[in-house]
Order: structure tokens, then C-alpha cells, then sequence
């Protein structure tokens, strides 16, 4: 068997993390119209039970995507991997953005725009991390 390491300490809990904020936004999406069937109040009361876990995870995808990046020497890496890592930062603040405008939303117009784009930016984030995992 082979022995783990930090680096896949690391990666195992970026992935655990994103799996949560991903696949819960996913999942969320997807039961969406069964949540109305229960009541006007379910989606909402549904939605703030997953922010318990999903802003946790979220902030354990931000440190240790930090984490990744200080166990990187970007000088020996190439133009193509630095820009496509600044891309990724970028959509992984869009998306923990967007998810808040989302959460905090008064209108209808503003939950379902930041909602879709929590999860497109959340979904475009995790392609990004498995390119730059692939491309090194």
C-alpha cells in the first residue's frame, strides 16, 4: 500500500471540502421543486441548513487551496499553469460571492441569478482544479 503524505492529506481535504460545496449546491438544485411541494418556507429553511455546512467547507476549500499553492514553486511552473491558477482564483471568489448575493438575496430575481451563478462558478472552479492537477 503506499504511504500518505501531506501533499495527500491536503489534496484529500480540498477534495472533501469541494465535494460539500459543490455536490450540496448540486443536490440543492436538484431538489429544488420537490423542497416547494412541502411548503413556500421549505427551500429557505432547507437552504440555511446547508449554509451550516456548506461555509465551512467552503472556507476549508479557500485554506487549503492556499495551502496547494504555497506547495507550489510558481517560478518553475509555466505561464499557461500561473494564468490558469489566477482563472481558478478568480472563479472560486465568484463563486463564494456570488453564493452570498444568493443567500442574502431579497428579490426572486437575485436568488435565482446568484444561485446560478454560485453553482456554474463552483462547478467551473472544480474543472480548473482537476486541469491544473492533470497539466502539471
Amino acid at each position: 500500500m503506499l504511504s500518505p503524505t501531506t501533499a495527500t492529506l491536503r489534496l484529500f481535504l480540498h477534495v472533501l471540502a469541494a465535494m460539500v460545496w459543490v455536490g450540496g449546491q448540486l443536490t440543492l438544485a436538484g431538489l429544488l421543486p420537490s423542497l416547494r411541494a412541502l411548503g413556500p418556507d421549505a427551500p429557505r429553511r432547507i437552504a440555511r441548513a446547508f449554509s451550516r455546512i456548506a461555509w465551512p467547507a467552503f472556507a476549508v476549500v479557500v485554506l487549503t487551496g492556499v495551502w496547494n499553492l504555497m506547495a507550489v514553486d510558481i517560478a518553475d511552473t509555466s505561464t499557461s499553469y500561473q494564468v490558469t491558477v489566477f482563472v481558478k482564483v478568480m472563479v472560486v471568489a465568484a463563486s463564494g460571492i456570488s453564493a452570498a448575493v444568493h443567500a442574502g438575496a431579497r428579490s426572486k430575481l437575485a436568488v435565482a441569478v446568484g444561485g446560478a451563478v454560485a453553482g456554474l462558478t463552483a462547478i467551473a472552479a472544480v474543472f480548473l482544479g482537476v486541469l491544473l492537477q492533470t497539466g502539471t
